[in-house]
């Protein structure tokens, strides 16, 4: 029998009833995907519409589109005691080798870290902040500063 033949059965609102539920749960995996693209879309310095809705506040939304994750500031924090290799980094920030090695290459791509490979043995590859990295050195002090007065308060 054919799929239209199906159809014409008593057992077709069955196989209707089940293609239905399939059709759905394949559309709800879809838009998962979709919502889970986006969200790694805007971990990796994705766009946002917040830039557009308040323009004069677009240099600092666009200041944290490019260093606003979590571990991009947990490495950058990291990498103001000058290089340090890829081990020692992993160590310190707790990053799986797979989340710190995308998050270096994003802040590679943005100009705020650079790589450096020693291929003597053992081959070694060191990470160091860029000019534009170490400029965010007087920020990290001021949240620090920040967090000093106003966390420490709210802990207590």
């Amino acid at each position: 029998m054919s799929s239209p033949e199906l159809l014409e059965t008593d057992d077709a609102g069955t196989d209707a009833t089940t293609d239905a539920a399939t059709d759905a749960a394949e559309a709800t995996d879809a838009t998962t995907d979709a919502a889970e693209a986006t969200d790694a879309t805007t971990d990796r310095g994705g766009g946002t519409d917040a830039a557009a809705a308040n323009p004069g506040a677009c240099p600092v939304v666009d200041s944290i589109e490019q260093i606003g994750s979590r571990w991009r500031l947990v490495v950058l924090h990291e990498l103001q005691n000058g290089e340090v290799r890829f081990n020692e980094l992993k160590r310190s920030t707790d990053a799986n080798a797979r989340t710190l090695s995308r998050v270096l290459d994003d802040l590679q791509e943005t100009g705020f870290v650079e790589r450096r490979l020693e291929e003597e043995s053992p081959v070694a590859t060191y990470y160091s902040l860029t000019p534009k990295g170490e400029s965010l050195c007087p920020v990290f002090d001021a949240i620090e500063g920040w967090a000093d007065e106003w966390l420490a308060a709210c802990q207590e």
